[in-house]
């Protein structure tokens, strides 16, 4: 059986947007020794990422426990051990105490939760000015923006991406690739597991204006 993920080189694409990582990470000022959560880590490209970048601790939570077995694979295979920790935890029940962190970061992860909760959640669990950055669509984020004041937030300032990204540099390229994957001989893999990629495709294609994204740095104002 062929692993799909590995056959089509998903990590490899998925890996374009930390490109856009880096630059919404230039945009903070934190303090040394800073700790970090990662809400949301999955396979955690970006965790390790935010490691290269300076990231003294990074606490990483998923409820995916297999994505977080591929995580700590990866951070061991670095040498990052001392500085990254995965937790089996969602937002909701991680434990943690108050201002435990001066920087939570996410992306793609907020919008599928309830907001009100949320901010409630990342409000209690950073230190006062601390930032909060989401990596989310625009329309999402425009109408969540109003509302941040009332949780104890600051607006400060956004990093957004080429309106079209998440077709050019991650939804046609798979599906060219997929294509190449059904041609070949080595087309048996799993077909659920293609189906599943090409259904991604198609949400992407059909949904490229609204997918239009950014990663937007808001701070705790008490």
């Amino acid at each position: 059986m062929i692993d799909a993920y590995r056959a089509l080189g998903i990590e490899e694409l998925r890996s374009r947007i930390l490109e856009h990582t880096r630059k919404a990470y230039a945009l903070l000022r934190l303090p040394d020794r800073s700790r970090t959560l990662d809400i949301g880590c999955g396979r955690g490209l970006q965790t390790v990422e935010l490691a290269r970048l300076g990231a003294s601790e990074i606490v990483g939570i998923d409820i995916d426990h297999a994505a977080l077995s591929q995580l700590q694979q990866r951070i061991e295979r670095e040498d990052l051990s001392s500085r990254i920790t995965v937790v089996p935890h969602s937002l909701y029940q991680s434990g943690f105490a108050d201002e435990s962190f001066d920087l939570l970061w996410e992306e793609g992860v907020l919008h599928l939760l309830d907001d009100a909760r949320s901010f409630k959640e990342c409000h209690r669990l950073l230190k006062p000015g601390g930032f909060l950055v989401m990596h989310e669509t625009i329309n999402w984020f425009e109408g969540v923006k109003e509302k941040l004041r009332t949780y104890g937030f600051h607006h400060l300032i956004d990093h957004l991406l080429p309106r079209h990204y998440w077709w050019t540099e991650y939804g046609k390229p798979l599906e060219k690739r997929i294509r190449s994957f059904r041609e070949s001989a080595e087309g048996t893999a799993e077909l659920g597991e293609l189906a599943c990629y090409e259904q991604e495709v198609s949400m992407i294609k059909a949904a490229a204006d609204q997918l239009a994204c950014g990663f937007f740095v808001i701070q705790k104002t008490g």
